[in-house]
């Protein structure tokens, strides 16, 4: 199948920026966003496209890019494209399966393309709970194919980074080489993956965010959005806390048969760090694309609330399953839940909500 056209669903940091750069390398692009949140598009739809930024290039670059449709009519975003790129969180899977199940065609394939939280599974559960009856081509990275922040009021976006290596599976497995082929021309820096547990334990984002993030809470507060964690939250000792994780994600990793990156060797393969050789500290503290992400601006942010719930709660998960012990992955959830009065291990994403609690490391 030859990809002619993307429809990207989700009009955030990531959709507008998929949306852009995707259209700016000559694949026709759509842009579209639930009606709910039809505010996000009205900026973009006055001036008829995204102003798409690339400060890190030499000589920094610009260029404004015209968009094909941007739309909140489904119908008309899907219409004659070969892939359909979620650009979403895992808590919005449910709504996107009902706006899509009455336009979408077996033969189109289904991206998610963000930090993989089981979206692929969540997708088909919802859709047999709904008791719709298509075989979706349903695929996934582990991570965001961009380091980039999007501003809707103003068209634009910051692109700091076109990553150069994710994760790619397809649910279930034994599609991956047919979809690993037709999304290859949407990015060429997809590699297989053995299969969705896989890409989900190379997702970062539960490593990287929850566990400096709670040891920065009282900062976050205090400075009322003005809090850089790349920059001044990796310290030391926070990423103590992280490489305490990390270990943890390997073990359970290795438990499950997957030949983990660990967080050094991750960040360097995707272009986020220009070298594999100093400490992960100074790594953060001075990675060109990282410092020029601002926050999180509160502890409401999804660097707590989602990578705890459809990250940590469900890796903590897949430990019992492994009989791998996870005492830092646990902590944070428990002291994440205290910090915002949630319990996550009653929120979040479980192998027992996912209908997966019979999981063993064989199956």
């Amino acid at each position: 199948m030859e990809v002619k056209k993307v429809a990207v669903l989700g009009a955030g940091n990531g959709g507008m920026t998929a949306a852009a750069e995707i259209k700016e390398r000559g694949i026709d692009t759509t842009l579209y966003e639930l009606p709910q949140f039809a505010k996000n598009l009205e900026t973009i739809k006055e001036k008829g496209g995204i102003l798409l930024q690339e400060p890190n290039e030499h000589p920094a670059k610009e260029v404004f890019v015209p968009l094909d449709c941007v739309t909140t009519d489904i119908a008309e975003a899907v219409k004659d494209a070969q892939v359909i790129m979620l650009t979403i969180p895992g808590f919005a899977v449910d709504s996107f399966v009902e706006v899509l199940e009455p336009v979408v065609t077996e033969d189109q394939v289904i991206f998610f393309n963000g930090a993989a939280a089981m979206g692929c599974v969540r997708f088909a559960n919802k859709a047999k709970e709904l008791g719709i009856d298509k075989k979706f081509k349903l695929c996934e990275v582990n991570s965001l194919s961009y380091g980039t922040r999007g501003f809707a009021d103003e068209a634009r976006v910051e692109l700091t980074l076109r990553v150069k290596k994710l994760f790619f599976a397809a649910y279930p497995a034994e599609d991956t080489a047919e979809l690993y082929d037709v999304c290859k021309q949407v990015y060429d820096c997809i590699v297989p993956a053995q299969n969705i547990w896989h890409t989900t334990m190379e997702n970062g984002n539960p490593e990287v965010h929850p566990g400096p993030c709670l040891l920065n809470a009282g900062r976050i507060d205090y400075s009322e959005g003005e809090f850089w964690l790349y920059r001044e939250g990796m310290t030391k000792h926070t990423v103590n806390v992280l490489h305490a994780i990390e270990h943890e994600r390997m073990e359970i990793g290795k438990a499950f048969g997957f030949d983990l990156e660990d967080a050094v060797e991750s960040r360097y393969r995707r272009g986020y760090f220009s070298n594999d050789k100093e400490d992960l500290q100074t790594l953060f503290n001075t990675s060109e694309v990282f410092t020029k992400i601002k926050g999180p601006v509160s502890c409401t942010s999804r660097y707590f609330v989602e990578d705890i719930s459809d990250g940590l709660v469900l890796w903590s998960d897949l430990a019992k399953v492994a009989g791998v012990p996870s005492p830092n992955i646990d902590a944070v959830i428990t002291l994440g839940s205290s910090l915002l009065q949630t319990d996550f291990r009653e929120t979040g994403l479980t192998l027992d909500k996912l209908g997966l609690d019979g999981l063993t490391v064989e199956n």
